[in-house]
């Protein structure tokens, strides 16, 4: 990474993959979107965990009514269904044998046991947990907090120049709807995450990449990020 100050940007995002946490550690400000729309079928509410039979998905079920005008910080956890006791159950069954189970797993019991109706808030709230576990010291800040009501392009742009940061570090998707012109002339570099994923023991047979965290977690003792930050 070249100098100056970095930020980078993302919506909240339950178990996140790797390379979030990797985006975060690059990074000298990051920016948590909780002011965007919540997006079915996205990252936002999921992510999967390894089984015997490939991947499986945990989902935290939301209320939906309304969800297309409101945002996360407006999107409610649907606690009528039982979904953290079948969260806990999917992964005591299929990381029991893990190498960290043990550590890991009453850590997990303790999160997961944390009441919070509201997504965006229980994400962040988790987010935290992970960033501790993986002495992660990034900057975190919630877009909620700001006064930015821009949105997609500029959003990014506006959140740069509140900062004052001279590099912006994207997601590849980033490609499809950053106006790069308009960072060039504020002179804010971007740079599209490159992640290599890495290859580490997991359980039940041939490597499986894109798990959400806690695969790694159960598996690895290092953090994911070590020696990211440049």
């Amino acid at each position: 990474m070249t100098e100056g100050m970095t930020l980078s940007a993302h919506q909240p995002a339950y178990l996140p993959w790797l390379g979030y946490f990797d985006k975060i550690a690059r990074a000298d400000v990051f920016v948590f979107l909780d002011t965007v729309q919540f997006e079915k079928n996205s990252f936002i509410n999921r992510n999967r965990i390894k089984t015997a039979q490939g991947a499986q998905w945990l989902t935290i079920p939301v209320k939906l009514k309304g969800h297309t005008s409101s945002t996360l910080r407006e999107t409610l956890v649907d606690d009528s269904q039982p979904w953290r006791e079948k969260h806990l159950k999917a992964v005591e069954m299929n990381y029991r044998k893990a190498p960290r189970f043990a550590e890991c797993f009453p850590k997990w019991q303790a999160l997961l046991a944390m009441p919070e109706s509201n997504l965006a808030e229980l994400c962040w709230r988790q987010l935290q947990f992970w960033l501790d576990e993986f002495s992660i010291s990034t900057r975190l800040v919630r877009s909620s907090e700001l006064a930015i009501d821009s949105r997609k392009s500029d959003l990014v742009l506006d959140l740069c120049r509140q900062f004052q940061a001279s590099h912006y570090l994207s997601g590849a998707l980033g490609r499809d709807y950053l106006v790069e012109a308009d960072f060039q002339d504020a002179g804010i570099a971007i740079e599209y995450q490159h992640y290599p994923h890495p290859v580490y023991p997991q359980l039940w047979g041939d490597f499986l990449p894109y798990m959400g965290i806690l695969d790694w977690w159960m598996n690895c003792a290092a953090s994911p990020v070590a020696g990211r930050k440049a």
